[in-house]
């Protein structure tokens, strides 16, 4: 852990910044992603999921190549983890038959935009159209729907978010990253995995990280010797009647 020392003024600003976020803090009460309403004055993505059945999601974001692909999708077959993809459209486009893989082994697949830009920069007609057209990609390959979308870089705004929600796919970040993207050694991926974790956990990684698939494996068993349960991230959140707070912790509404 990193200890920053700050000036006093800096202090001050720091807390009446986390003030400010607390007292922007929304409630969401939806019978779907189409349906929630933010009553405060930042909407934000699902990061995690109050829950306390130790159950978490792996995720894998899919923009850049397919090298280690299929190492990723055999140590998940072979530890029987669902996952969930987040696929760009170009990449889709370029790849399908990745995608029938990864549909034909039981994961779930989210549309991760059409062109991997910084959304938070678009229109909503843009954004609406980078949605639709992104997420009728994976359907014409797999059948399904798509009910999930992460905002390339986690960059997003209100607009982004509301828009999302507005279109029935639910928008979601991670409170967990693996920072494989960085090249990173199995080790460090595991480390910082596995002791940040915690139930209603979404982890962050990518498929064309150097040492994800590496890692994978390590991640999974010791994951489970803690007593966590890995699913889709479709089966870990909440689809009607939850909250979401200023953290972007999602809680069910009546949660004591």
């Amino acid at each position: 852990m990193r200890f920053i020392t700050i000036r006093l003024k800096y202090a001050v600003m720091a807390f009446a910044l986390i003030a400010l976020i607390t007292v922007g803090a929304f409630t969401a009460s939806a019978a779907g992603a189409a349906d929630v309403y933010w009553t405060g004055k930042r909407s934000l993505p699902i990061y995690n999921v109050d829950r306390d059945d130790n159950k978490i999601a792996i995720s894998f974001d899919c923009a850049w190549g397919v090298d280690y692909t299929d190492e990723i999708l055999s140590h998940l077959a072979e530890a029987h983890v669902r996952a969930t993809f987040f696929t760009v459209q170009f990449w889709t486009e370029k790849y399908p038959e990745y995608i029938s893989k990864i549909n034909n082994a039981g994961h779930e697949i989210g549309t991760h935009s059409a062109t991997h830009s910084y959304m938070s920069r678009q229109s909503e007609t843009e954004i609406r159209s980078e949605l639709k057209t992104s997420s009728e990609a994976i359907t014409s390959i797999t059948g399904k729907p798509v009910e999930l979308f992460r905002p390339p870089y986690g960059d997003y705004d209100n607009l982004l978010i509301e828009t999302s929600n507005a279109v029935g796919v639910y928008p979601i970040q991670w409170d967990v990253d693996s920072l494989d993207w960085k090249d990173l050694s199995a080790a460090d991926i595991v480390s910082r995995i596995v002791e940040r974790v915690k139930s209603g956990s979404i982890i962050l990684c990518h498929n064309n990280g150097l040492h994800t698939a590496e890692a994978l494996p390590i991640v999974i068993d010791t994951l489970r010797a803690k007593g966590f349960e890995f699913v889709p991230i479709g089966e870990l959140i909440y689809r009607e009647n939850y909250t979401i707070d200023s953290t972007g912790k999602q809680t069910p509404n009546g949660a004591a």
